[in-house]
């Protein structure tokens, strides 16, 4: 088995990822856009897309030495616009590079990217409102949108991160200067604070070369490497950027496409072959297909289902999904019985057949294959005509023996892959049929699962599902048994009593289904299920819902792995996002539970710490290191509840745009209006619980190789603070492996020269950490020393540390700066003699030049000694 699988993350390798941005030559093409259905039909948007990233082209390619440039882009449209577009493929909402949607509520109108990897990872999406695209307004506040783009595709593509900082514009430097934070020393400008509406003169000193030193996130979270250095030696792009010829005249400009999804089409092709009557095999698959043709698949969907074994047919044709009738005729087909052998081919192109019924075609379809073995015709005939068909071709691997070529179609189809095991409790079949969900970008359409567990006993099954406000229609409570029904009692927050002769038993399948009419009460509906049976059985339980309210948005849950192939040389990282549209949900308890088919089982409790695996503190991303890597197909199930905390508004923003208040022109300070204020607050969505089935990946581990002991995870949030003649150094503790478990030591070092740490980190001054003991990961670390130097006024030091397990030593930290600056009552140089150098930093200042785009956009233009305004 190892070496199939080695075999198939070969392939994998060799055939990149499918969907997703691809650099081919000199061109980028696959550069998805996808407008949200909540942004209102207006053409004018369309052309605004198309005139940016023409003009960004262009500038791209200067910046980048006439190297790359745009080539093809797509443009998504939401199904309710009125027009002759393009029929889309298999781009989706959920794929898209960019998109344009309605103002996040702590942003406004600013243009950001949303980056959850780390430097030199590619991002999520960029989002754009359309207001940044319609409104010529706001041009003098962002710049030229053209530019605007390139430095969001800075971050989006490439990894890098902003070299300003709203919340830190100025600092004092080594040099015992104020500095502006900025990304390159060679950018000037003059200075200028605004008090009472009129302007007042800041000092300010040119430098040359990457500025870092300055406190930006470009600096923390990349190694003070400058922007530059990131995209040519650490970026997804490293290898063809520095390989590529320049191109000897300017590219041709984009070739764009606007492209819609069509109704929501899909096929069942189920397996119903002899191996399917083991272990309850198709049993299972009758309950999990029922949940999903009942509760997930959206009204106006069409649905037909075919099986296959030794031949394939059709078992229903395409029906639209209108209400309850349409559901129970399609479940009331399912599959009844399984014998013969297992012919793939068959089954998809009678799959294609169904497909093409609404209108003769495949195109942008999709397909839910399932099987739980190898096998018995020979699939590379058949491969072609599932690429060709354009048909997007989710596979479900049921059992340890199912077919690797399931992996393979559903990479080379854009669709998802998933694996679920014979356990009746772990519920992985029904979870994995939940996860076929195509959304629209419009989550009041979506079904939510709220519980999926299970367990065996011999008396009572008990538990408390919370239904908190932002859901609660359509919410039905599915039990699955495993011989006979058990005596069921579902309990309101009010106090009223479901039992089963209020439920729909299906003996067949060994279910029972309880709708609650209307909207759900709000609040902890408690169950018990007594076991009927004289020994245990098992059973499980599976709630689903839907929003409340059009207006308002439920809370959602999105797990994915930082990747889905690994050949056991480096840790991955398992990722959760929860939150309320784009609100982030703070201090919820977020498991993932990630499961092989060879029956290795690791459970992680997933931080939002900003430290480990965690990119950001607060931004409801959680993040955990899966270190134990052994060889297998997994499945990702992450479940989170609440731990009595409200949804909040995100505080520390994404890479973006920087609003700038102003610019200088011909000697006058020009100022842009100030900037709208953002009105947010938190919402108390009451307590809630969610359940999420990421994409499945594979782990394969070279025969006769072990996997390594990893060190312990870099030290990412590392400050410094000078209190009189001592130093605090504040972070968060690594394990022994990455973030699990506790470290051995530290290694504190410290230097007055920044370059010494950069440089020379063995050599910089050492601090006796002999009285120091790791605590868990995880844990607050404090630490106090004398830095064995006078600190004087305008004393500026640095800082950095290293942990170890006794075997291996972490990555070096981040580097802590720490400055005793005592403000002088009237400091040199200011003009206000009301005015101390404290006044400087905290108020807004009019900058010339206020930020690079990106590194290699100053480089070039340091080449053309032009000024950039952004």
């Amino acid at each position: 088995m190892a070496k199939l699988f080695a075999v198939v993350l070969l392939l994998l390798d060799a055939l990149g990822p499918n969907t997703g941005i691809k650099l081919d030559g000199n061109g980028y093409t696959d550069i998805l856009i996808a407008i949200n259905p909540a942004v209102p039909q207006n053409d004018e948007i369309i052309n605004q897309i198309k005139e940016m990233i023409t003009s960004g082209s262009e500038y791209l390619f200067q910046a980048l030495d006439n190297k790359v440039f745009y080539k093809e882009v797509k443009i998504l449209v939401p199904p309710s616009w009125n027009g002759s577009y393009d029929r889309a493929r298999r781009e989706t909402y959920s794929k898209a590079n960019v998109i344009i949607n309605l103002p996040h509520p702590a942003f406004g109108d600013d243009p950001y990217t949303k980056q959850i990897k780390g430097c030199g990872e590619e991002s999520e999406y960029t989002h754009f409102t359309p207001d940044f695209l319609l409104n010529d307004g706001l041009l003098g506040a962002y710049g030229p949108r053209g530019r605007v783009f390139v430095h969001e595709w800075a971050h989006l593509r490439w990894g890098v991160y902003d070299e300003y900082n709203e919340k830190e514009p100025f600092y004092f430097s080594a040099t015992q200067e104020v500095q502006a934070t900025r990304c390159t020393r060679e950018i000037t400008g003059q200075l200028l604070e605004r008090i009472s509406g009129n302007t007042l003169s800041c000092r300010s000193n040119v430098q040359r070369d990457h500025n870092a030193e300055a406190p930006n996130m470009q600096n923390q979270k990349c190694d003070n490497k400058a922007t530059r250095t990131v995209i040519f030696q650490d970026s997804v792009d490293r290898d063809a950027l520095q390989t590529l010829t320049p191109l000897q005249s300017s590219p041709p400009p984009p070739t764009f496409s606007v492209i819609q999804r069509q109704s929501q089409v899909v096929c069942l092709i189920l397996d119903v072959s002899g191996s399917m009557q083991s272990y309850q095999r198709l049993q299972r698959l009758q309950q999990a297909a029922i949940i999903f043709l009942r509760d997930i698949v959206e009204e106006g969907a069409y649905v037909g289902i075919v099986k296959f074994s030794s031949s394939a047919s059709i078992v229903s044709g395409l029906i639209k999904i209108d209400g309850d009738a349409s559901r129970q005729s399609l479940i009331s087909k399912l599959p009844q019985s399984a014998s013969g052998s297992t012919n793939m081919c068959n089954g998809l192109r009678r799959g294609f057949e169904v497909l093409q019924q609404d209108d003769k075609n495949t195109v942008g379809d999709e397909v839910i294959f399932l099987t739980d073995g190898q096998a018995t015709d020979n699939v590379q005939i058949c491969l072609p005509l599932a690429v060709d068909s354009g048909a997007i071709i989710n596979t479900l691997a049921f059992g340890p023996s199912a077919s690797n070529v399931l992996i393979t179609m559903a990479n080379l189809t854009d669709g998802k892959f998933q694996v679920a095991n014979d356990n009746i409790t772990s519920n992985e079949l029904v979870d994995a049929f939940s996860s076929f969900t195509m959304s629209d970008g419009d989550p009041i359409k979506q079904t939510v699962q709220l519980v999926s567990t299970g367990s065996v006993t011999h008396d009572w099954f008990n538990g408390t599902v919370p239904i908190d406000r932002t859901v609660g229609n359509s919410t039905t409570f599915t039990i699955i048994y495993e011989r006979r029904a058990p005596t069921v009692y579902i309990q309101t927050p009010s106090g009223s009593v479901y039992d089963q002769t209020r439920m729909t038993h299906n003996a067949a399948t060994k279910t029972l289904t309880l709708n609650i009419p209307g909207t759900a009460e709000p609040g902890d509906w408690r169950y018990s299920f007594l076991n009927t049976e004289s020994s245990a059985q098992a059973m499980t339980l599976t709630v689903t819902s839907r929003a409340a309210r059009n207006d308002v948005p439920p809370v959602t849950v999105k797990a994915q792995m930082s990747q889905l192939t690994s050949d056991g040389s480096k840790p991955m990282v398992v990722f959760a996002e929860v939150s309320q549209n784009y609100n982030p949900v703070l201090g919820a308890r977020v498991m993932a539970t990630l499961q092989s088919d060879t029956g290795h089982s690791e459970n992680l409790h997933l931080l939002d710490n900003g430290a480990g695996a965690d990119d950001s503190k607060d931004d409801g991303i959680y993040s955990r290191y899966f270190t134990k890597l052994k060889t297998g197909k997994y499945s990702l199930k992450v479940q989170v509840s609440d731990q009595g905390e409200a949804v909040k508004i995100l505080a520390n923003r994404y890479s973006g745009a920087l609003y700038i208040p102003g610019y200088i022109v011909d000697g006058q300070a020009q100022l842009n209006p100030e900037k709208p204020p953002v009105n947010v607050q938190s919402a108390d969505v009451g307590s809630f619980t969610r359940t999420v089935t990421g994409e499945s990946f594979v782990v394969s581990v070279p025969p006769g190789v072990t996997p390594p002991n990893f060190p312990p995870n870099k030290i990412t949030d590392l400050s410094a603070e000078i209190q009189e003649d001592t130093v605090l150094l504040n972070w968060t503790a690594p394990g022994e492996e990455m973030d699990e478990g506790t470290a051995a030591s530290y290694e504190i070092r410290w230097s007055e020269h920044l370059e010494m740490l950069l440089n020379n980190f063995s050599n910089a001054n050492l601090v006796n950490t002999s009285a120091l003991q790791p605590q868990e990961a995880g844990s607050a670390e404090h630490y106090f020393f004398l830095p064995g130097v006078t600190i004087q006024n305008g004393t500026t030091l640095f800082f950095t540390i290293q942990s170890n397990n006794n075997e291996t030593k972490s990555a070096v930290s981040n580097i802590a700066r720490a400055t005793n600056f005592v403000p002088t009552p009237r400091p040199p140089a200011i003009s206000n003699p009301g005015l101390n150098l404290t006044a400087i930093v905290v108020s807004v200042c009019v900058v010339t030049i206020v930020a690079c785009v990106i590194a290699a956009v100053t480089t070039w233009a340091m080449k053309r000694k032009k000024t950039i305004r952004v």
